[in-house]
This record gives C-alpha cells, sequence and structure tokens, in this order.
C-alpha cells in the first residue's frame, strides 16, 4: 500500500484526493490493500491501496 495507507484503520476519516466533492469518509475496513471508507457524497467505495493514497482527516 501507499504511505499511509497502511496505518489506515477502522473509524478513522479520509479524503480521496482526486474526488474532493465525495467529502469526508470513514474508513470501515483495510484488508490487502483494498480500503472500504463511507464517504458523505459518495457511499460506500472501495479503493485499491497501492494506486490512490488517501488523505487522513483531523477529527478535532
Amino acid at each position: 500500500m501507499l504511505g499511509l495507507n497502511a496505518m489506515l484503520g477502522p473509524g478513522m476519516l479520509v479524503r480521496h484526493p482526486a474526488r474532493p466533492d465525495w467529502g469526508t469518509g470513514q474508513v470501515q475496513s483495510s484488508v490487502g490493500g483494498r480500503i472500504t471508507v463511507m464517504f458523505e457524497h459518495a457511499g460506500k467505495v472501495v479503493i485499491d491501496g497501492t494506486r490512490v493514497e488517501l488523505m487522513p482527516v483531523s477529527d478535532s
């Protein structure tokens, strides 16, 4: 997986760098490079963590 993707776990908040219109997403799972995220405006999306580096969002 790319960069910080390896540290992502359930409950963490992220954004997709190429899709800001999706809004903030909450990581549901991360297994074998596939990251399932529930985004505010796109619903559930499975991301290939070897191709897209998600951006962590501070929850404060």
